[in-house]
């Protein structure tokens, strides 16, 4: 019969300045087998911080939580090693001893003299086997290849590149913490612990760490959906969503960026008509991009939107009027070019060299036309506060449009309910992220609620 030692392998968390052992690192098990003086090693996917490792003993230990943390200060404290998880190494590593030995006993019972190489590859064949099975049946990142590749076509690459970073995340997150991720195992603890590695490993903001948390309960029902057993232990775990700043153009700089003379740009000229389009009926940009002349009637737009697969009536007014006769001889209504082109052109962008120096500065449509008011945009990584001044323009993209238009529209007195008819909101919980109350919406409030200086004065009392 062959020896079995477990080795810790935390030579492999050397600090590449320092050269010395890094302890916060989870260190890969190793499983050293020997038959006759014929060593062999297997590495079982199993890993752990070395202070839970008793080298003796050759199991995991439970430690004190006051002890983790007076030991390793720096470490999160959703990091630390419940009970259960250390049973469960433990249960693993006693299965190894149980597996060896059932192989070893099997080539006993055949009377085939075996040899330590012999052993293990029996080993990992066995193994290999179960763990193909598992990735079918319950790990995560299958599914998440299988939705990118099922929605490959339905929906926008932008939108999908949420999913493949939740990928990269979550593959970071199991090998920082030696925790596998499937579906069984994504309970309430797994979103503490995944939140707290958005932030301090991956330096994600609040309000994008909310995201991949959203991101992975989608990923839940798409596979309870598909029969896959999932944990319910996660439900009662709350994602804390920020409040965003709303960026939308006032009137005044709505006129100055419609009434600019682009004579002698065509490229910015027909940029500000699909722009100004959006500002004026409230269209997406996956919308601007499908709009035919088909749906064009008389004085309203009708079609079927692609977000919501429901068909809305958009009524059209002097300036969405006169952006369409501008192209009447043309295929389409609007120029409609990239999302990404028209987000450069938009803002504006450099010119690099091959050493990355910013040789020429292009100004995009908005400098050009003067919308540079400073803009704080404050974001929180935890408790840490992070603010950053803009220049407005570098904050204005396509889907500004859409804002614009419910903002605007608010401004002039239409109601929440007419805007959500024809920006096609259900709710105005979802309707409300679109509307900044500006303070021209204030004055003209207060002016129809109480009146305005060009009213009489009452004498005070």
């Amino acid at each position: 019969m062959g020896t079995i030692r477990f080795t810790l392998r935390i030579d492999k968390n050397k600090n590449s300045t320092t050269g010395e052992t890094d302890l916060s690192i989870v260190a890969p098990l190793e499983v050293n087998y020997q038959v006759s003086g014929q060593r062999k090693y297997y590495s079982p996917a199993l890993s752990l911080l070395p202070i839970y490792w008793d080298k003796e003993a050759q199991v995991a230990i439970q430690v004190d939580p006051k002890t983790v943390k007076k030991m390793l200060p720096t470490l999160d404290k959703h990091e630390y090693l419940t009970s259960k998880e250390i049973d469960s190494i433990n249960e693993s590593l006693r299965q190894i001893k149980a597996d060896i030995k059932r192989i070893e006993d099997r080539f006993e019972l055949d009377k085939v003299p075996y040899s330590s190489a012999m052993i293990i590859e029996k080993l990992k064949e066995e193994k290999g086997s179960v763990t193909k099975k598992e990735a079918l049946s319950s790990v995560l990142f299958e599914y998440i290849d299988q939705y990118l590749e099922d929605n490959a076509t339905t929906r926008a690459k932008g939108s999908l590149s949420v999913y493949r970073a939740l990928r990269a995340h979550l593959l970071a997150y199991q090998k920082q913490t030696g925790k596998k991720v499937t579906f069984l195992n994504i309970d309430y603890q797994f979103f503490e612990s995944f939140q707290n590695f958005l932030i301090k490993y991956r330096s994600l903001n609040n309000t994008t760490v909310a995201k991949q948390l959203s991101t992975v309960k989608t990923f839940l029902s798409y596979a309870k959906a598909r029969g896959m057993e999932v944990s319910s232990r996660y439900k009662d775990f709350k994602i804390k969503k920020e409040t965003l700043e709303v960026i939308a153009l006032t009137m005044r700089e709505f006129e100055s960026l419609i009434s600019l003379d682009l004579a002698d740009n065509k490229r910015l000229d027909q940029v500000r008509d699909v722009f100004c389009f959006s500002c004026t009926t409230g269209l997406r940009y996956s919308d601007l991009n499908l709009l035919r002349w088909e749906h064009i009637k008389e004085d309203e737009i009708r079609f079927t939107v692609k977000k919501t697969k429901e068909l809305l009536t958009i009524p059209l007014n002097k300036y969405s009027i006169a952006i369409l006769e501008k192209y009447k001889g043309m295929a389409k209504p609007l120029p409609v070019i990239s999302n990404q082109k028209l987000n450069q052109y938009l803002k504006g962008w450099d010119d690099k060299d091959d050493h990355g120096k910013i040789k020429k500065h292009n100004p995009g449509l908005c400098e050009i036309a003067g919308i540079n008011e400073s803009i704080e945009i404050v974001r929180y990584k935890g408790t840490k506060r992070e603010a950053i001044v803009y220049p407005k323009y570098e904050l204005i993209g396509v889907h500004t449009g859409r804002k614009t238009f419910a903002t605007l529209s608010l401004e002039k007195g239409m109601s929440a309910e007419e805007v959500m008819a024809i920006t096609g909101h259900k709710d105005y919980k979802s309707f409300k992220r679109y509307v900044k109350i500006t303070e021209d919406r204030k004055k003209v409030v207060m002016v129809k609620a109480w009146g305005g200086l060009k009213e009489n004065k009452l004498k005070a009392i």
